[in-house]
């Protein structure tokens, strides 16, 4: 929440405590900070400074695990379920884009929204599913990072899985030169991904008319291919991406008129579309690349059993086998870009996420040790035992804890940004909640499905006993009729706890404002417990005294 300084002068944000209340000292002590500070005037080139947070979100459509689908779905399925990708990028950018505006018009990112909105218990359970959310993506980028490791330099699995938690904590070193060159470089990373995939398909060279087709028409050929079609969806919407999204555009120091909030609303919308335009031109290479090489009429015996069941190591010996030693090294040199770029911003959402469910804060190489050691354990156990087969299994078993955990991210959302209570003038208004609320339901109803047709399938080809079974089949229902009940208590439960709105949208607020303009903008300062997550300030002692 803001308050205004006797003189007017400027909003400042009020730190949060633990009880729930706010204290009565500013959150930003020093305001001569390297913040990123959007001009107060009407012009296009403001987007610029926007630009940063939409390319930290996009990390998570093209991480490993988004990647394994794609190569599964064009191996078996050539170009039919590109449309799926068309489809699920744009239901991603309407859900990521209302992350960003509950950031924006409240001042506060989901995680805080939850602590100040539900009870102590309902809290605690909703923090522990977002960790695990943390650490269950973190698993397939530790498990591509090491098999990116294998293809480029022959280091075994289990080698490169340990290598991973000592590469992302040197790459976090880069926090101290400032959030925008983090902006930066994660943006690099992400067009790195996009050249080398682009290079791939000028050596798979797929047709074009093809693809197009598959982009447009949708179609679902195939016992499995419905199965395939859910994974890609379920694979698209993480749920620490909104707990990420509606934190990281609390960086930006914005005007807080009426004008500037609408306008950082509508930069933020076009930034994240760019990014996760590029983000779906990378799956729709990678999907496309994958049905040229398996469709192939050259394939020997070996590489057509590769096709059949496709993971992330032997798409490497696929390419090469294929189409050359440069297509496998460019494939591992983008594998390497996505898991460590997908590790960063992986370590911010869940610094994000501690902060704002139990305003916890540990510093980012601690927290990312922390996250990395429990994603690291599992990985390193499967790959010495299973090898890389096993760690292609892990990633799956991944995916199916964060379809599991979707829901528990996605409705409070939901709920929030649709809420006048939270959101005030700038409510979802009755057509957008209705479209995202359909959205929203066919994801989740996606992702449960996905879950227990999953449960099933692994009951009825299990080799226990039929006592065994029942029991698991007892147990595993029940387990699904609670999960069932914390959704609905979810999306039933009113909305109690409002928001004091930093948006200046009453009449007498505005005429203030106005009466200020020959003085002083309106500004909302950058939030410093989020700027200093990825900008740690360096201050003298001075500053405190």
């Amino acid at each position: 929440m803001a308050v205004m300084s006797s003189n007017f002068e400027q909003p400042q944000f009020i730190a949060s405590t633990g009880n729930r209340s706010f204290s009565n000292a500013p959150l930003i002590e020093n305001t001569d900070t390297d913040q990123i500070v959007v001009p107060d005037k009407t012009s296009w080139k403001n987007l610029f400074a926007y630009m940063g947070p939409g390319f930290l979100v996009s990390i998570a459509y093209i991480d490993p695990g988004n990647f394994e689908t794609d190569l599964q779905s064009g191996a078996q399925y050539k170009y039919g379920l590109l449309w799926i990708i068309l489809v699920a990028s744009c239901a991603a950018l309407i859900i990521q884009s209302l992350a960003a505006n509950l950031g924006v018009v409240t001042g506060k990112h989901l995680a805080e929204h939850c602590r100040a909105e539900y009870p102590r218990v309902t809290n605690f359970i909703l923090w522990v599913l977002a960790e695990i959310s943390v650490v269950a993506c973190d698993i397939p980028e530790v498990i591509g990072t090491a098999f990116a490791l294998n293809m480029l330099f022959n280091i075994p699995i289990w080698i490169g899985v340990l290598l991973t938690g000592l590469s992302t904590l040197l790459l976090l070193v880069l926090q101290q030169y400032g959030v925008r060159k983090l902006e930066f470089l994660i943006a690099f990373l992400v067009l790195t991904i996009a050249g080398c995939f682009f290079a791939e398909l000028g050596y798979a060279k797929p047709d074009g008319t093809e693809v197009l087709k598959g982009l447009f028409v949708p179609q679902l050929k195939g016992s499995g291919a419905t199965g395939l079609a859910i994974s890609l969806l379920g694979a698209m919407v993480m749920p620490h991406n909104l707990f990420l999204h509606s934190a990281l555009v609390l960086s930006r120091k914005i005007p807080r008129s009426v004008r500037g909030i609408k306008e950082a609303c509508r930069f933020y919308m076009i930034e994240s579309g760019f990014a996760l335009m590029v983000a779906f031109l990378i799956n729709v290479s990678v999907i496309s690349v994958s049905g040229a090489v398996c469709n192939s009429a050259d394939l020997n015996a070996e590489d057509q059993m590769n096709c059949q069941d496709l993971d992330l190591n032997k798409a490497s010996f696929l390419l090469r086998n294929v189409l050359g030693s440069w297509s496998s090294k460019l494939f591992a040199v983008a594998l390497l870009a996505s898991g460590q770029s997908s590790t960063i911003t992986g370590t911010y959402a869940g610094q994000y996420i501690m902060q704002g469910f139990l305003d916890l804060r540990l510093k980012p190489w601690l927290r990312n040790f922390l996250t990395r050691c429990l994603a690291i354990v599992p990985s390193l156990i499967v790959a010495v035992i299973g090898g890389s087969a096993g760690a292609g299994k892990l990633i799956i078993i991944a995916s199916m804890i964060l379809s599991f955990e979707l829901p528990f991210a996605l409705i409070p959302l939901l709920k929030f940004t649709s809420s006048e209570t939270k959101m005030g003038a700038y409510a979802n208004s009755t057509a957008i909640s209705a479209i995202t609320w359909i959205i929203g339901s066919l994801l989740m109803a996606i992702n449960v499905y996905y879950l227990i047709s999953g449960f099933i399938k692994l009951l009825l080809h299990s080799h226990f006993k039929v006592l065994a079974v029942v029991f698991l089949g007892i147990l595993g229902f029940s387990g699904m009729g609670l999960y069932l009940a914390g959704i609905a208590y979810l999306v039933f439960r009113k909305n109690k706890e409002a928001t004091h709105l930093l948006a200046l949208t009453t009449p007498e607020s505005r005429q203030l404002a106005n009466e200020q303009q020959g003085n002083a903008s309106m500004y909302c300062l950058a939030r410093e417990d989020i700027v200093s997550m990825q900008l740690p300030q360096r201050r003298s002692t001075e500053d405190f005294d």
